[in-house]
């Protein structure tokens, strides 16, 4: 007996929403274009948003121990936040710098994130699992890609593989979308 996910609920309110999923391609997909118009421009503004996000949490962590300096781990907590601020500070100052090492950790990042759609395709094969299998074998020779041109790929490759990745997992959220409009309206009211 071969497996086969089936849509499960209660209620029509439990059910997937198969607009919600393509609309999540849409947004996928769009993203993947837009980063895909300047690939180094796109790891630079990432490395500068992580460095942005980064400070505030320091400086926020900092600020927390401060005020509470009676809770445990003041100093730990003021390590911290330095140490946030200061991983910060660096992305901001010298994205170029700091892309290198996004870039390794990204290329982690992609492998990971491949084994674990490659899984999840087995389980969604009846939706277009095979374009999430596709999806995973890309982000897995995307990560392995990186990882042998490290670190000269850290300025472009970001912006390059995130595009992609965007795009084709966008493609199977709306070929999702697609399959659950179709199945639900081949149910009898």
């Amino acid at each position: 007996m071969a497996f086969r996910p089936t849509l499960e609920s209660h209620s029509g309110t439990e059910s997937p929403s198969w607009w919600g999923a393509m609309l999540l391609g849409a947004v996928f997909v769009a993203a993947g274009l837009f980063l895909l118009g300047d690939v180094v421009a796109a790891t630079v503004i990432s490395a500068v948003v992580i460095g942005i996000v980064l400070l505030i949490a320091g400086v926020s962590e900092a600020i927390q121990a401060f005020s509470a300096p009676h809770w445990r781990g003041f100093l730990l907590r003021i390590l911290i936040g330095a140490l946030y601020a200061v991983c910060g500070l660096m992305l901001v100052t010298d994205p170029g710098r700091a892309s290198i090492i996004l870039a390794l950790v990204f290329a982690l990042s992609l492998i990971a994130s491949g084994a674990v759609r490659i899984v999840q395709a087995v389980e969604y094969w009846q939706w277009a699992g095979w374009l999430l299998l596709f999806s995973g074998v890309v982000g897995i020779a995307a990560g392995l890609v990186i990882l042998s041109k490290w670190p000269v790929s850290g300025l472009w490759v970001l912006g390059l593989v995130v595009g992609i990745d965007l795009l084709l997992h966008g493609l199977w959220w709306i070929s999702l979308g697609s399959r659950l409009r179709h199945e639900r309206s081949a149910i009898p009211a």
